[in-house]
C-alpha cells in the first residue's frame, strides 16, 4: 500500500495514525495493525526521501560559461 502512495498521501496517512493511536481508544489488536501500518510507512517515506536527494544536483558555473551539475553536498 505505501509503494503506490506518494510522499505527501503517506506522511498524511502517517498523520492519521499518529492522531488515532494517541486517542487510545482502539483495541489493541488494532493499535498494532495500525503500529505496522506506520512502520511501513515510515520505511517508505525514508525511501523516497533518500531516491529524492540522489537526484538533487548543485549547479555550478563551468569555465565556458555554462552550468555544469555537481552531486549535491550537506551544507550542515
Amino acid at each position: 500500500m505505501a509503494e503506490k502512495m506518494t510522499y505527501e498521501q503517506a506522511v498524511a496517512r502517517l498523520d492519521e495514525i499518529v492522531h488515532s493511536m494517541e486517542k487510545g481508544d482502539a483495541p489493541l489488536e488494532e493499535s498494532l495493525k495500525m503500529f505496522e501500518e506506520g512502520a511501513a510507512l515510515i520505511a517508505a517515506c525514508g525511501k523516497m526521501l533518500d531516491e529524492a536527494e540522489q537526484k538533487v544536483v548543485k549547479l555550478k558555473k563551468g569555465p565556458d560559461g555554462e552550468p555544469i551539475e555537481l552531486p549535491f553536498e550537506d551544507e550542515a
